[in-house]
Formats: C-alpha cells, sequence, structure tokens
C-alpha cells in the first residue's frame, strides 16, 4: 500500500452548507478500514467543527485554524502550534466596525468585504501576520501558518511521510497543504485555480466528490497519482523525455568496474533530495561517506550498529548512509539482515525510506543468499552489482527495471533477457564512441532505452573509504623500493611518502609514479592531474612537491596529517 493516509478539507470538500451527509461518513470509515489513516484540515475554529459535525471521531487527527490548531478525537486533547491570536488586532478592529469578526485560539477571521480594513489595520500596528483567503472568508494567522504547516505537524505526530497522503480540497486556503502532498484532487466544485494544479479533477461536488476519490483510492492506490510527483526521475532521453522509475519499484543497477555506477547512484539522490523523497543506503566500500543531505552511520574505522542505524530510520526527513566499510563481510551480511525485515514494515506504517539501496550488492545478497521470492516487493529498492549473477536469485525474480551502464551495457542486458528466460529488447542507434546507459521497463517495454550520461552536482569519491583505508591487493599496490614496502591504501601511502628521503621522491617524481598510481589504480583522474602538475614543476622543490602532493591526498580522502613514520590516524567525514 502506497497512499497510508488521506487529508480532506471540510466546508466545501466533505461538508456541503456546513453538514456531512451521512454517506460521506460511511465512505471515510471504509477507507478507515482499509487500514489508512484520516486527518482534516479546516480553517474552522475548533468547537465551531465540533457544534456542526458529531462525526470526528472519524479521524486520527484533525488541523483546526487553517493550520493553527491540532486536535485527537481520541484523547479529546488539543495543542495549539502557534502563536495565540493578537488582542491588538481584535480590539483595533472591533473599534473599526468590524463584523462579524470570529476570534479563536490563533486565527482572526470575518468576511468580505473587509480586506482593506483587516490590510490597514495589520500595517498601523506593525504586526507580522498573514491574510488566507477562503472564498469569502478571511483569515488572519502568524507568518508561516497554514494548512500545509498543520498537516505537516500532525504528520510527525502520526509518522507518515507527506508524499504517501492523497489530499482533497476547493478553495484559495488549500493550494499550500495540497501542495504538500503525493497526491492532490480537487472536488468539482473547487475553483479554478485549485483544479488547474490538481492532479485529479473530480467529476462529483462536495462529498460526492470525495465519496468518489475514496472508490478510486482503494481500487488504484499508487496509480492514482502523477509519477512525475511520487516517482523518481531516472534520466533522460537523448529528445530529452524524462523517464520515471514508479514508486515501490525494484531497479538493478549493473556495469562493469568504474564505469559510473556509484557516480549514477549519486545523481538518483540528488533527485530524491529535490522530491523530498527520503532513502537508506547500505555502503560496503565507503563511496557515501561524503554524501550531502544524508548522515551516517558508521565510519572509515568505526562499525556501524543495527540499533543506531534503526534509531535514524525512524526520524522523519532524513537520509540515512549505513557504511559497513569496517565490517568483515559475515558482519556486513549479518547486519543487512537484522536491518532488511525491518525496513519493510517501517516503509508499510511512514512510507520511509522512500528508497533503499544497497551498493555493491554481492556483498549483502551475495548469489549463495537465500531469500524469499518477492523479498523486495512493494519497498522501493535500487541494487547496485558488477553482474547479476553476482547476486541472489530471488532478487532477480523481483526486478522491475533494469539499468546497465559502461562498455558491456549492451551485452549485459542480452546476458539478462537470456537468464531470466525473456526476449531481448531491441536496442535503438547510438554515435559510435559513447558508452550508452541503457534502461530496460521488464514489464512494459520491448526496447531498450538509452539514457544520457547525467553528472551528480556533487563530487563523488569512489570508493573513497577503500583506497583510504581498505587493500587494493598486492598486485596493484605502490611499491616503495628505497624503502622495501608497500602501500596498500592511501593511509600507507602517505606514511610511506614522509619517510622518503629527497633522492627516492626525486626519483619517482621523474617517473610520473605517483600520478600514475592514482590515475590507474585509484581511478581518480582529479588528483592524478593535480600531481601530474607537481611532478612536472621543476621550479618547485622537492620538499615543496611533496607536502604538495601530501596534502592534496588528505584534503580529498579526509586524511590527517603525516609528520612522522608509522600509520596515519585516519578519521571519517563528518555531517553537519
Amino acid at each position: 500500500m502506497h497512499f497510508l493516509a488521506l487529508a480532506v478539507d471540510y466546508d466545501g470538500t466533505i461538508a456541503e452548507n456546513g453538514s456531512v451527509p451521512p454517506e460521506v461518513c460511511a465512505s471515510l470509515a471504509a477507507l478507515k478500514h482499509s487500514g489508512r489513516k484520516l486527518l482534516l484540515i479546516t480553517g474552522r475554529e475548533l468547537q465551531a467543527l465540533k457544534h456542526h459535525f458529531a462525526q470526528l471521531s472519524l479521524f486520527d487527527l484533525v488541523v483546526a485554524e487553517n493550520g493553527a490548531l491540532l486536535y485527537d478525537p481520541t484523547t479529546d486533547t488539543e495543542e495549539l502550534i502557534a502563536d495565540p491570536a493578537s488582542t491588538e488586532l481584535v480590539g483595533r478592529l472591533r473599534e473599526k466596525g468590524v463584523s462579524p469578526l470570529s476570534v479563536g485560539r490563533s486565527v482572526v477571521a470575518t468576511w468580505h468585504p473587509f480586506e482593506e480594513a483587516v490590510i490597514s489595520t495589520i500595517r498601523e500596528l506593525g504586526l507580522e501576520l498573514q491574510i488566507s483567503f477562503n472564498k469569502d472568508a478571511i483569515m488572519i494567522l502568524p507568518s508561516c501558518v497554514n494548512k500545509a504547516s498543520g498537516l505537516s505537524a500532525a504528520l510527525s505526530r502520526l509518522g507518515i511521510c507527506e508524499l504517501n497522503v492523497v489530499g482533497v480540497g476547493d478553495a484559495e486556503n488549500d493550494h499550500a497543504f495540497l501542495a504538500l502532498c503525493g497526491c492532490a484532487a480537487a472536488v468539482s466544485n473547487a475553483i479554478e485555480s485549485i483544479k488547474a494544479r490538481a492532479d485529479i479533477c473530480l467529476t462529483q461536488d462536495h462529498g460526492r466528490g470525495v465519496c468518489e476519490l475514496i472508490e478510486r483510492l482503494l481500487q488504484q492506490d499508487a496509480a492514482l497519482g502523477k509519477i512525475e510527483r511520487i516517482g523518481l526521475q531516472l534520466g533522460q532521453t537523448d529528445d530529452e523525455r524524462p523517464v520515471w522509475l514508479p514508486p515501490g519499484s525494484v531497479l538493478l543497477i549493473i556495469g562493469n568496474s568504474g564505469c559510473g555506477k556509484s557516480s549514477y547512484v549519486t545523481w538518483l539522490t540528488e533527485r530524491m533530495v529535490q522530491a523530498r523523497q527520503d532513502f537508506c543506503i547500505i555502503d560496503p566500500e565507503g563511496d557515501y561517506l561524503c554524501l550531502e543531505d544524508a548522515v551516517t552511520v558508521g565510519g572509515l574505522t568505526t562499525p556501524p550498529t543495527t540499533e543506531e542505524s534503526l534509531r535514524l530510520l525512524l526520524q522523519a526527513r532524513l537520509n540515512v548512509v549505513v557504511s559497513t566499510l569496517a565490517l568483515d563481510p559475515p558482519a556486513r551480511v549479518q547486519l543487512f539482515g537484522e536491518l532488511l525485515p525491518f525496513i519493510p514494515r517501517l516503509r508499510s506504517t511512514s512510507g520511509r525510506p522512500y528508497w533503499l539501496i544497497v551498493d555493491e550488492a554481492h556483498y549483502m545478497l551475495p548469489q549463495r543468499a537465500v531469500w524469499p521470492l518477492g523479498f523486495l516487493a512493494n519497498m522501493g529498492a535500487i541494487i547496485v552489482a558488477l553482474d547479476f549473477d553476482q547476486v541472489c536469485p530471488a532478487l532477480l525474480e523481483g526486478v522491475d527495471m533494469l539499468v546497465t551502464l559502461g562498455s558491456t551495457a549492451r551485452e549485459l542486458v542480452q546476458r539478462f533477457a537470456h537468464h531470466t528466460q525473456r526476449t531481448c529488447p531491441a536496442f535503438p542507434a547510438h554515435p559510435p564512441g559513447l558508452e550508452p546507459v541503457c534502461l530496460w521497463d521488464l514489464h512494459q517495454g520491448e526496447a531498450v532505452v538509452l539514457l544520457e550520461q547525467l553528472q551528480p552536482h556533487q563530487k563523488h569519491h569512489r570508493h573513497s573509504g577503500k583506497y583510504a583505508a581498505g587493500n587494493v591487493g598486492a598486485w596493484r599496490a605502490f611499491y616503495f623500493p628505497a624503502l622495501g614496502k608497500h602501500a596498500s591504501n592511501l593511509t600507507e601511502f602517505l606514511s610511506a611518502l614522509a619517510q622518503l628521503d629527497a633522492r627516492a621522491f626525486g626519483e619517482h617524481r621523474r617517473a610520473g609514479d605517483f600520478s600514475n598510481w592514482f590515475r590507474e589504480v585509484i581511478r581518480d583522474d582529479v588528483l592524478a592531474n593535480k600531481t601530474r602538475l607537481i611532478e612536472n614543476d621543476d621550479a618547485v622543490s622537492i620538499q615543496v612537491a611533496l607536502e604538495q602532493i601530501s596534502r592534496l591526498v588528505q584534503s580529498r580522502y579526509h586524511l590527517e596529517q603525516v609528520d612522522a613514520p608509522g600509520a596515519a590516524p585516519v578519521t571519517a567525514p563528518t555531517h553537519e
């Protein structure tokens, strides 16, 4: 179930002439019986609402006074979540003969034609207040208080992501809360500006329109919403047509080492942030230690814990990176096995995390792992691997979309089709010399779609954790003949570099050994290019060149200065 709650306006939406028909209450009750939450979002004062509508117990929470007051019908408790009404304003308006004048806990309301009187009074008193219109009603509230702020407070209490909410309204003061929801609907009697911005324009008016919406929601669920609002953009074609991943889908990203998988995932996380879609990344190699807009559990030398990971995942509007770099392979699998059953349960009640990203999936979901078919169903998962034959077979059965990158992109699609006993899709032509990004919709597409290779805004440091503190392997380690030592990572490299004498450093410098290793083994062209400039600059002394190269590595991979022989301490990057 994608949509977990329905948020409805009162006057002009479920209510006509101030009253709610019994059939509308029955429809609301049916929706609640489906396991979804119900929220009432109204500009009315609470006492007036209670007087006119005896069925408030249908709702899990009520947002009254246009976002200023939160009411729990179960406990009959209310919470003012805005500043109280201005007594100065009320007194001056009464002096000017503004009538009728309604004063709530926070809202002050009147009706047309007193707009000018309200505006001039606020200006005279020098107050920081805002005016909201509801057809002929004029509501005065503290700044930044509206139905959206009230809905946000209600959803925080319920622990539900706003993208998993359907909203329906009819008037000017409904714009803000409808824009917050994952799907916005307008009853047929709504004003034109509401209809213009709604995802769904209902054919019926007032409560009859809400009944129509509920029937469609129960039948269609996620299909009710617009993909542009609740889906994830995967990229665009060469003719600039965007391609979307529906919510709850499983995307498999595969490609050879160094083809750009992690950069592509980084780009996807930037799209998630823009779309307000929370994510959780399981990061075995330290690729995402410096990812923007996310907090990290674990680091280069600090292992993550299940408890801390779960604590962060329970927090709304928080993107979490679980870095397992400091764990050995069995411990990584154990941690993932503890987290994975929890995540779908959390998502079924809150909608979070909107996406689960598993990088280097052969660590967490190896080919020999035993998971039931459909274990990722409706979770919203992005799985990244070198090849599909390295991950467990149960995963492949649940894949909805396939993205392949690099020089073997076409071959990987063909092999995947053969392995899963599907008809191989057709491939469009692409310019020679360009490595395509191939996307295959396994449910809809008979042909592969080619995507442009888009780069993330933030600089991605490929396998920064592995290269900083891991092991590149005996055959790829940097060898220092003068010391008789091998450096298996950048930490060991800096330690050895600090011990070199001028002659030995000069020999490596003239041969371009440092920049070549950075380019060919660390696969960091930026670091390699900057180092090559230092190597080739004869005007720079040996001591200065050594210091410059050391600082480049330290700043780029978040390593501390090495001043003496011995291993350099490693610090994990902070997220502020």
